[in-house]
């Protein structure tokens, strides 16, 4: 069963990640399909706009396979960033057909780090959006310190990476995480309906917008993500904060 579904209409393609007995966690092989899947569209004239979701009403993506990379060292951990960030984080960032997030229920860890490095993001009334990353002792590593920073400002990212909690669909509307919030029931027909308007206008002047705002972002910052990111993988906080999440226990580091 493949791992993205895809349907275009109307020059929308709707990507639908389809991982539900994970709750659509990203793996490598889910990365690969997207990131494959967002290559192909760059080069289909048919494709105005990219829609992009989780299947089920539970997730969009409810994180990254902690399984995968328990075991990694600083090397494999800045490889896997590195890797994860050029190959689809960035891909979905830099792609010139605009690119609308439904979120749908929990997004968390790179799943909030997919939704952040799309151009508009709506989510549905049961969504749930965080970065929990340093509760297993290791930090955002998909771009996720920038671009939140970037997105809701340097106070309120600051608030949801150190204390690793979740915030609801109201709240990131507040705080300007996402576009619009509707009911689950509409999420997908609303998201849609947005890139409809979106691709009524001039393909060039789209992909010129879109890269003439990111030109006002530097990348720097990426890099230093990438490498503190591998330096977490040779702590005993991320040995235990990762064993503990396997073992399904609260993790004990040192004082807590």
């Amino acid at each position: 069963m493949s791992l993205v579904l895809k349907s275009l209409e109307d020059g929308i393609l709707t990507l639908t990640i389809h991982r539900p007995e994970a709750l659509n966690a990203l793996n490598r092989n889910v990365i690969d399909a997207l990131s494959a899947a967002l290559e192909a569209a760059q080069d289909n004239p048919e494709v105005r706009v990219i829609v992009l979701t989780g299947a089920g009403e539970k997730a969009f993506v409810a994180g990254a396979d902690i399984k995968e990379f328990a075991d990694f060292d600083q090397a494999q951990g800045e490889d896997l960033a590195r890797r994860g960030q050029r190959d689809l984080f960035d891909r979905v960032e830099q792609s010139r057909k605009p690119v609308v997030a439904a979120v749908n229920g929990f997004a968390l860890g790179g799943g909030l780090e997919l939704a952040l490095a799309a151009h508009v993001r709506v989510a549905s009334t049961n969504a749930r959006m965080g970065l929990p990353e340093v509760s297993l002792g290791v930090i955002p590593g998909y771009g996720g310190t920038q671009r939140l920073a970037q997105i809701v400002g340097k106070g309120k990212a600051l608030e949801m990476v150190l204390t690793a909690g979740m915030i609801d669909a109201e709240t990131a509307l507040a705080c300007g995480l996402v576009n619009q919030v509707v009911d689950q029931e509409i999420l997908l027909e609303t998201a849609q309906a947005m890139a409809g308007k979106i691709a009524k206008n001039a393909p060039t002047a789209l992909a010129a917008a879109l890269d003439s705002v990111l030109a006002g972002y530097g990348r720097d910052g990426f890099g230093v993500e990438i490498q503190r990111f591998g330096q977490c993988f040779t702590t005993d906080d991320f040995k235990e904060g990762t064993t503990a999440f396997l073992e399904k226990r609260k993790p004990q580091f040192p004082g807590s």
